[in-house]
């Protein structure tokens, strides 16, 4: 059976009222409520009706990026708040007297320009996040924007200097801009797709829209964006307007484009605010909170690569020694890998403790591509290591009986280990490291990390 269209009629205008009874304006108004209500007697019957099937429309608020109903069942990948310090997950670059402070009574972070010409405030997270094709990807962050003025130009959105979507104030002129490495010119990053507020093709914001909203930039904001990518599809970006997602302007691509229109959706949140030029004054751009979804859940499948020791590391003392490490390759830094499992056997009879660390200080190491993953380099060459941060431990015990911790990860990956890369293109490092309980005899052991690759 076809499907039937059931949608809401348009409400009518009525007819204005004359001073005194006019029955030709009575009539006039019968008929524009007769039709009206015939509409919806019409929308009723076939959503009350025993046959069908009959085809409802939400509207565009109210389904994801690819037509779906939204239900209470988002996938969080990613989400960022400065309750009691500045989100470590965010790396900062600065320039020209730029600085960044931390607002604790707002919990917020102040992004702060001088006059100078080329003074810059750059907060964008280490970690890009994992697309899932045919999965809508929602994006959402807070703001509040310095007043505009000449020579000052703010952004926030999900994208890098290649890729990616974002909301920009340039002076006084308030954009969307798709940023893209794919097109116009394949390998060239281009900001060509700027559409201007007044070109906005939803809602522009400026009163006469479906919101009634005039934007100001300078209160609180919740942007939002979300991704239909597998290489084409829509980019709708806009605001919460008053508990509910308002669309401002939708990029269409499909049908349109001869190549994929952004080279990835695997991307990261970000902050900008920067002087083009000598500003008359001072400014402030407050970064507050944000979020990455994936709507209508994340499917937890990987295969497991692993990055291993076959050589015996001697003379384990009680300091610790690293056993295998692994980074992302220079060529892969928007991959995304998550440590999964550390495995561990003792060659010598000891009480050993192993560890996984973040980032510690290798002396000695040397990189080489893992076999089955040439996104991610290992090294098994470091004789020493300092510093850095324990993220798990574990306890291994008397030779032979070897040692295997997995990673909690109760959601099915834990995202929050995933390897991230500093604003100047710097991998994180992840060290297994081991040392004896005890220093009564020197230790001997083999042993791997494990680790999925989402990119793959």
């Amino acid at each position: 059976m076809a499907l039937v269209e059931a949608r809401l009629p348009a409400v009518p205008s009525l007819p204005l009222g004359p001073v005194q009874y006019d029955r030709q304006y009575v009539d006039q108004l019968n008929n524009v409520l007769r039709l009206y209500f015939n509409q919806l007697n019409n929308v009723v019957g076939k959503l009350v009706a025993n046959q069908g099937p009959y085809e409802v429309y939400f509207s565009d608020n109210g389904v994801d990026a690819f037509g779906r109903l939204r239900v209470s069942n988002p996938f969080t990948l990613f989400d960022s708040q400065n309750r009691y310090a500045i989100d470590n997950q965010f790396d900062t670059s600065t320039a020209t007297g730029g600085t960044a402070t931390y607002l604790s009574n707002e919990s917020s972070v102040s992004l702060n320009t001088t006059t100078s010409s080329g003074s810059e405030v750059i907060r964008q997270t280490y970690r890009v996040f994992p697309y899932q094709p045919g999965k809508g990807l929602t994006v959402l962050a807070t703001f509040v924007m310095a007043a505009p003025q000449t020579n000052l130009r703010q952004r926030a959105g999900y994208f890098n200097t290649a890729n990616g979507a974002f909301l920009q104030q340039n002076g006084t002129t308030v954009s969307f801009v798709l940023r893209s490495n794919s097109l116009p010119t394949p390998g060239t990053p281009s900001d060509v797709r700027t559409v201007n507020q007044a070109d906005w093709n939803v809602d522009k914001m400026d009163g006469t829209g479906p919101s009634g909203r005039v934007l100001d930039l300078t209160k609180n904001q919740i942007l939002y964006m979300d991704f239909e990518w597998l290489g084409t599809g829509d980019v709708r970006c806009g605001f919460y307007v008053d508990g509910r997602p308002q669309i401002c302007h939708i990029f269409h691509n499909d049908n349109e484009q001869t190549a994929v229109y952004m080279q990835t959706a695997i991307l990261p949140v970000r902050y900008e605010i920067t002087n083009t030029g000598a500003t008359g004054s001072a400014s402030s751009m407050k970064q507050v909170c944000s979020s990455v979804i994936s709507e209508g859940g994340y499917e937890a499948t990987s295969i497991d690569h692993v990055a291993r020791r076959t050589t015996v590391l001697a003379s384990i003392g009680t300091t610790f020694l690293p056993l295998v490490s692994i980074r992302l390759a220079s060529t892969a830094l928007g991959a995304v890998v998550l440590p999964n499992r550390v495995q561990v056997l003792p060659t010598t009879s000891q009480n050993y403790e192993v560890a996984l660390f973040k980032n510690a200080t290798l002396t000695g190491a040397s990189y080489a591509a893992v076999s089955s993953d040439a996104n991610v380099e290992a090294d098994v060459s470091a004789t020493a290591m300092t510093g850095g941060t324990i993220v798990q431990t574990d306890y291994v015990t008397t030779s032979g009986s070897g040692g295997a911790g997995i990673l909690v990860a109760p959601t099915g990956y834990n995202f929050d280990l995933q390897l991230g890369v500093s604003l100047a293109g710097v991998s994180d490092i992840y060290t297994v490291g081991i040392r004896t309980v005890s220093g009564a005899t020197t230790g001997d052991a083999v042993g791997s990390l494990s680790f999925y690759d989402l990119t793959q």
